[in-house]
């Protein structure tokens, strides 16, 4: 923390241009000691630093200040007008430092990770970092999209989520990192009675005339509906049109019951009342799962996060992909790597 002196023209005066100064606070610490001491070595005792460095420190503040601060006698020392004029300032300046270190001195604040929706794996990498860091307060919300949620990262006001981090718009993947959790296989939910509810697992080409629901016109999902497309292109599945976003299991078994359209889903989706779950194979189509974070955010909660979803990758194999697995080539590329 720097303190910010500016100086402005004179009432009446030209119009000089203001000048910004950022002081070190640890050259003013070093001040309001020898303003209250008078006594350069007692001060440099009191600061527990060599009384050669409080005067080099003192001597470089009125350099940068452009004012001399005290008058040094062999018998004495005393404060100037200048000084005097200081004084006050500083202590309100380093007033505010210690208020802001005390502030971030306590328990780290809670951190709010979006999961989503609720069933899904990432609650298995919540829970296990609420086990690993217990003293982290980790508070889950459940939302839809990894898109919505990374605006909400860049404003600050959701700390993690998880999602398909390639199909994020450059300049909102700029300001986030991430970190590759898992290849999760992708499956269908199918209204019942639909005659492929049939089959244990639904190869692609069985889906060819259908037309599949994927999110499309949900603005918080378009990272969902992208990779839907790719993988439907060339196959003749037909992504469905926009539909209201059901909130809840009742409200989506409802409409799934209305419209009978097959719901793009991962293998893990939670059961929905009205529909039944079946893997998606001939090739086995994956959806790559990152945590993404805010650059430059540091809080234990996302170290706890990041070693949970590390450890549960390697206990399952989730970051091991299946010989017949679809993958566009950009997510390959971002999951090989870390932002």
């Amino acid at each position: 923390m720097t303190a910010d002196l500016t100086g402005s023209a004179a009432p009446g005066g030209p119009a000089d241009p203001v000048v910004r100064r950022d002081v070190d606070p640890r050259l003013l610490r070093g001040f309001v000691a020898v303003a209250q001491e008078l006594h350069f070595t007692r001060a440099a005792g009191r600061l527990y630093v060599a009384q050669q460095a409080l005067s080099r420190d003192v001597r470089r503040l009125e350099r940068e200040l452009g004012a001399e601060l005290f008058v040094r006698t062999t018998r004495q020392v005393t404060l100037t007008a200048d000084g005097e004029r200081l004084l006050p300032y500083a202590r309100r300046v380093l007033a505010a430092q210690d208020d802001l270190v005390a502030a971030f001195a306590g328990a780290a604040r809670p951190l709010l990770v979006d999961l989503n929706s609720p069933g899904l794996v990432f609650g298995r990498v919540l829970a296990r970092a609420r086990e690993l860091a217990p003293d982290c307060e980790l508070m889950a919300r459940f939302e839809s999209g990894l898109t919505g949620a990374a605006a909400e990262m860049a404003a600050g006001r959701v700390d993690v989520s998880f999602g398909r981090f390639a199909g994020l718009d450059p300049a909102l993947r700029s300001g986030l990192a991430h970190q590759p959790v898992r290849y999760e296989p992708m499956a269908v939910l199918l209204p019942q009675g639909h005659p492929l509810t049939e089959l244990d697992a639904v190869p692609l080409a069985a889906l060819a005339g259908e037309t599949v629901y994927a999110g499309a016109g949900n603005p918080r999902t378009p990272e969902w509906t992208d990779l839907a497309r790719r993988l439907f292109e060339g196959r003749g599945i037909a992504i469905a049109p926009p539909a209201p976003l059901a909130v809840g299991a009742e409200e989506f078994g409802r409409l799934m019951a209305k419209k009978r359209h097959p719901v793009l889903a991962v293998v893990d989706f939670p059961a929905m009342p009205g529909a039944e779950l079946r893997p998606l194979v001939d090739p086995v189509p994956l959806s790559p799962v990152s945590m993404v974070w805010r650059k430059g955010l540091v809080h234990p909660g996302v170290t706890a996060l990041r070693a949970a979803a590390a450890e549960l990758a390697a206990e399952e194999g989730w970051l091991e992909k299946p010989a017949d697995g679809w993958l566009p080539a950009v997510d390959a590329l971002v999951m090989a790597s870390r932002v």
